[in-house]
C-alpha cells in the first residue's frame, strides 16, 4: 500500500485574535498525527475512526512501511500511533527514537502485550505502550495526556454501541478451525480461499465464520458483516 498523506487542516493563531470579524472563533489547532501499521485494512479503520470520533486529532500521514513514514513530506508529525510488530527488520527501538529524535511523540500499539514487548517501548522513549484490545475511545484519551490535552469527554465504543446490558469487549470462546478459519479471512481470504487454505471443504470453512459471527453477537459484538469481524479481530489481537 502506497502511503498516504493527508493534508493538514491545523489553523494559524495570531496573539490578540480570538474572534475573526467575519469567521467568527478561531477553531483550535488540532494534533498532526500518523500512523504506522503494516495490515492496510486495520490501517484504515483507524484512520477513519479517528476522523469520525476524535476530530481534535488530524491523521495527516498513514503508512504501511517504515520507510514511507520517514520519507513522507508529511513526517514529522507531533504524534505516532507506531505498531510494535512490523515485518520490516527496524527494531521498535530504532523506530521509536527515530520519532523523537525528530521531534514526534510515540505511542506504541500492539497485540502482544507482554511486559517484554512493554519495557522495550518505553525504554526507547515511547510515551505510552497500549493492547490493540483496548477500545479506540481510551487510545485517543492517553493520546490527549501524552500531549497534555484535555479528555474531550465523550466515550464512544470503539466501533459501535453495545445492546443494553451487554458486557464489553468480551471475548468468544473460538474453537481451533474457526479461528484459523477467522484469521485467514480478515486478512484478506475469501471464503473459498479460505477452505482451500484449511483444505477443507467450502461448507465447512462457511460455517466455521458463521459460528464466529454468531458467537461474537451472543457477547454483545455484532460481527455480521465482514467490516465488522475485521474490527473484532482488530480489537482481539487476531491481525498479525
Amino acid at each position: 500500500m502506497s502511503v498516504t498523506d493527508h493534508p493538514a487542516t491545523s489553523t494559524s493563531w495570531t496573539p490578540g485574535a480570538d474572534q475573526d470579524q467575519h469567521h467568527g472563533p478561531t477553531p483550535p489547532t488540532r494534533v498532526r498525527l500518523a500512523l504506522l501499521d503494516d495490515h492496510e485494512v486495520l490501517l484504515d479503520s483507524l484512520s477513519s475512526w479517528i476522523g469520525q470520533h476524535a476530530r481534535d486529532f488530524d491523521v495527516v500521514l498513514s503508512a504501511a512501511t517504515w520507510l514511507q513514514l520517514v520519507h513522507s513530506p508529511a513526517f514529522p508529525t507531533e504524534l505516532v500511533f507506531i505498531d510494535f510488530q512490523l515485518k520490516e527488520a527496524v527494531s521498535i527501538e530504532a523506530r521509536v527514537r527515530t520519532c523523537r529524535a525528530a521531534g514526534a511523540k510515540v505511542i506504541v500499539l500492539s497485540s502482544v502485550d507482554t511486559d517484554e514487548a512493554r519495557d522495550r517501548a518505553l525504554a526507547a522513549g515511547a510515551a505510552e505502550f497500549l493492547s490493540k484490545s483496548v477500545p479506540m475511545a481510551q487510545v485517543m484519551d492517553a493520546a490527549r495526556r501524552v500531549m497534555g490535552m484535555a479528555s474531550d469527554g465523550a466515550h464512544p465504543h470503539p466501533w459501535r454501541p453495545l445492546p443494553l446490558g451487554a458486557s464489553p469487549q468480551v471475548r468468544p470462546k473460538l474453537s481451533h478451525g474457526e479461528e484459523e478459519a477467522f484469521k485467514l479471512y480478515v486478512s484478506g481470504f475469501s471464503t473459498t480461499e479460505v477452505a482451500s487454505h484449511m483444505n477443507v471443504q467450502y461448507e465447512t470453512a462457511k460455517t466455521y465464520l458463521r459460528r464466529v459471527r454468531e458467537k461474537y453477537a451472543k457477547v454483545g459484538r455484532p460481527a455480521s458483516k465482514k467490516a465488522d469481524l475485521i474490527r473484532r479481530a482488530a480489537e482481539d489481537g487476531f491481525l498479525e
